[in-house]
């Protein structure tokens, strides 16, 4: 069975990822594992003992797991007792590296988070561990604004930069968009002084096609020197439920669709859910019903 993995802070901002993390993994038939990455205070001076606190740790794991029962049951009701929902506290001394092994370990093909969240959890998400997150994760991460109500996602806005690495990214997205049946809108925001637009989207458009079956995708290119503002308005307009954008690996890479600014400041608008993937082949995600 695959696997979407929740992550919390047990802050109120991430109440809304975790209903809707549960919603969506109730309706593709997947399992949600539901944790909390913490660490307990080394002790001085204990260095020459074997075992100087014997029920240190258990107690550690038995407190966490109590308070995700606890946060899954106050804000999931019944819902929460469900054999597809697993209860997985993680300690590490880094917030991101315990997010990672547990992902790692259950073969999470998706880690859904809160947006501006509280303590570390803001650090995760607003800060450069965000990068670090997409560039080491096993999956991609889906941040979801506090207050959003779960609902299928029909329209999908993904941002191009008229790639290969965006072709294999929206390939996979298609699976996703193929099990909701929603439609993928295709949009490249540039200036008309950087190049010529419309060739390089016909261009774009009959690579993608070629190695895209999916019908239901379409097309947009958008002038302006404010790629940040037009996105906005776009997603608007297009009354997106979804945003994907693809942070590159390649350092230095002067499109400015994919300037690491941008992908943050995706972050912090906070209206519409946002996946973010990084650039590489590696960061493989299928959305398909488990069997």
């Amino acid at each position: 069975m695959k696997t979407i993995l929740y992550v919390t802070d047990y802050s109120l901002n991430s109440v809304a990822a975790l209903k809707y993390a549960h919603k969506m993994a109730t309706h593709m038939g997947t399992r949600l594992v539901v944790t909390h990455v913490f660490d307990y205070p080394t002790v001085l001076g204990t260095a020459g003992l074997d075992e100087p606190f014997p029920h240190l740790e258990d107690n550690a794991f038995r407190i966490h797991r109590t308070k995700l029962e606890k946060f899954c049951g106050e804000h999931l009701g019944s819902g929460y007792e469900n054999p597809n929902l697993q209860i997985e506290p993680a300690e590490n001394k880094s917030v991101v590296k315990g997010i990672i092994a547990v992902a790692t370990e259950w073969h999470a093909y998706l880690i859904v988070t809160g947006m501006k969240g509280g303590s570390a959890f803001r650090e995760i998400l607003m800060g450069s561990t965000t990068k670090l997150l997409i560039e080491k994760g096993p999956c991609p991460i889906l941040s979801i604004p506090a207050g959003t109500s779960y609902r299928l996602p029909k329209t999908i806005v993904y941002a191009t930069g008229f790639e290969e690495e965006d072709v294999f990214a929206i390939r996979k997205l298609a699976e996703m968009a193929e099990q909701f049946e929603a439609n993928i809108k295709v949009v490249h925001i540039s200036s008309k002084e950087e190049y010529k637009g419309e060739k390089q989207m016909e261009w774009f458009k009959e690579m993608l096609l070629q190695k895209v079956t999916y019908e239901h995708i379409g097309f947009e290119l958008l002038f302006s020197k404010d790629v940040f503002e037009t996105l906005r308005l776009y997603i608007g307009k297009s009354n997106a439920d979804l945003i994907v954008m693809l942070e590159r690996e390649k350092a230095g890479f002067i499109n400015k669709w994919f300037h690491q600014d941008l992908v943050k400041k995706m972050e912090s608008y906070g209206k519409v859910p946002l996946l973010s993937m990084r650039g590489s082949h590696h960061q493989l995600f299928y959305f398909k019903k488990a069997l």
